[in-house]
């Protein structure tokens, strides 16, 4: 089983799943986070704290949202394949490339608060 990050963090990007990885496996992408298949040691402290419930294991994602396991893995392929092995996600480093898949999903907009 491999945890994933489901369509509910598109454009919501809370990143508090990162200050709970004790392996940083979580990737900032440009519209949202992605776990990393084989670093991620399935530990589920992301799941337990995402605002938004998008973390899931694999085998627990809906219809919906199955494309998603998919997903979390093609993002980290290589050119020729292969999968990239990073090495662990740091606060300052740049987003990730998008799984293409994303431009299919509407554009959220963050929901502002009333005064």
């Amino acid at each position: 089983m491999a945890l994933v990050i489901q369509s509910q963090c598109i454009d919501v990007k809370d990143g508090i799943c990162t200050t709970s990885c004790p392996v940083d496996c979580i990737y900032e992408g440009e519209r949202m986070f992605y776990i990393h298949p084989t670093e991620c040691i399935e530990c589920g402290m992301c799941e337990s704290i995402c605002p938004v419930d998008a973390i899931r294991y694999d085998d627990e994602l809906d219809a919906d949202n199955a494309i998603f396991a998919e997903i979390n893995r093609e993002v980290f392929l290589a050119a020729d394949g292969e999968l990239e092995e990073p090495g662990g996600w740091y606060k300052t480093a740049p987003p990730i490339k998008d799984h293409p898949r994303l431009a299919h999903y509407a554009r959220r907009v963050p929901e502002t608060q009333d005064s």
